[in-house]
């Protein structure tokens, strides 16, 4: 991309890795229950241990006699970062990753947790509540470095009133979203349930957005995580899978009215594609219409305007999500590098950046790649004119 204008973008996904002593400071009892993992020593997959239990997942593999390709931005000493591990711990130093942030043209960055991702399979309430305070006291730390990371706290799940009380104390501690996994966990009913109306009006109450994280449904213990479908095709069937789960979220706080109690509420779906929003409007508000008597409740509005004004979405490489703004009418838009993750776009972003935007007209453009992220987070500072 030598000679090429640099387009910067604000990313509504991206990643943090934990230190590996994160939990050394907890009780054993406790540090034993948080999520942590043991990779095969084939890398062929990693076992993932979570509140006494276990799951498998598959990793990446890399074809070794593959041509390595160097990476865009050599550190000063010659040496390059090609190495897809040494890349993904690079971006735990606040210092690497705002360089990293440079050379991509991205500025501001919604920021997951990493193993902590995991932590919405944990069934013991003073486990995740303890747990839930040592990864939102490292993020906070980690969010002080610059005014370009908007990192998520995560939200113990398995007790309402602690999921309450760590969003009210992680807003005040300067949070602007709060994480949460796309499903409940096991123990818990699902979103639409009343039992959650006391988190939706927390959220309200405090300003915070709140992150839903594609793929992280709880999986029941000793599942492979990630496999829904096996056979053929399943590598690409198992991806789609994963992204009905924020949408399903979504439309759950839209029918079971929390979206119409709460107007100020704001809901950004991560990793999950944005040409899905348009259909899933049109999908509720069939339902809302033709089986009007059997909706409850009634809300002030179709189910479609909620969507449109309440409900965000991150994409990364979509060549459609662009356009379910400008020709389906959803303003909601807003692209994710997923960075430091292996199928983000960290090494090529500006080329993907170009590839998206460049035949796009420039008011979309800058709402897609600026303005959504803007109006979510409207106290983070605005990237290079």
């Amino acid at each position: 991309m030598e000679g090429v204008e640099k387009l910067w973008a604000n990313s509504g996904d991206s990643h943090i890795v934990e230190p590996t002593d994160l939990f050394s400071k907890l009780p054993d009892h406790i540090r034993e229950c948080m999520p942590r993992t043991v990779k095969d020593p084939s890398g062929a997959f990693e076992t993932i241990h979570v509140d006494g239990q276990e799951w498998v997942r598959d990793l990446p593999q890399v074809d070794p006699n593959a041509p390595r390709k160097p990476r865009l931005n050599a550190r000063p000493d010659g040496t390059t970062d090609d190495d897809f591990i040494e890349r993904w711990f690079r971006g735990n130093t606040p210092a690497q990753r705002v360089a990293d942030l440079d050379d991509e043209g991205v500025w501001a960055e919604v920021i997951y947790p990493g193993l902590g991702i995991w932590a919405f399979n944990i069934r013991t309430p003073e486990v995740a509540r303890l747990g839930c305070r040592v990864m939102n006291e490292h993020m906070a730390e980690f969010q002080s470095h610059s005014p370009r990371f908007v990192c998520c706290a995560s939200i113990p799940m398995v007790d309402v009133s602690d999921a309450v009380a760590e969003v009210r104390r992680t807003s005040a501690d300067g949070f602007l979203i709060g994480f949460l996994p796309t499903k409940p966990p096991l123990t818990m009913p699902e979103y639409n349930d009343a039992t959650w109306d006391p988190l939706w009006a927390a959220f309200a109450e405090t300003g915070m957005r709140i992150g839903f994280h594609i793929g992280t449904e709880p999986v029941p213990a000793n599942q492979r995580i990630g496999v829904y479908i096996r056979g053929r095709g399943a590598a690409v069937l198992n991806y789609v899978e994963t992204t009905y789960g924020g949408q399903r979220a979504a439309s759950q706080l839209i029918t079971s009215g929390a979206l119409n109690r709460h107007p100020e509420l704001k809901v950004l779906v991560s990793e999950g594609g944005a040409t899905w929003g348009p259909f899933l409007a049109d999908r509720m508000d069939e339902g809302y219409r033709q089986h009007g008597a059997a909706v409850e409740p009634r809300l002030s509005k179709l189910p479609s305007e909620y969507l449109y004004e309440q409900v965000y979405a991150s994409f990364q490489h979509d060549r459609s999500a662009v356009a379910a703004n400008w020709a389906m009418g959803w303003r909601n838009v807003m692209w994710g590098s997923d960075y430091p993750h292996f199928e983000g776009t960290f090494g090529h972003t500006q080329k993907t950046l170009h590839e998206l935007f460049d035949d796009t007209d420039p008011v979309t453009s800058h709402r897609v790649r600026i303005g959504a992220f803007q109006e979510l987070f409207p106290t983070v500072p605005p990237p290079p004119s």
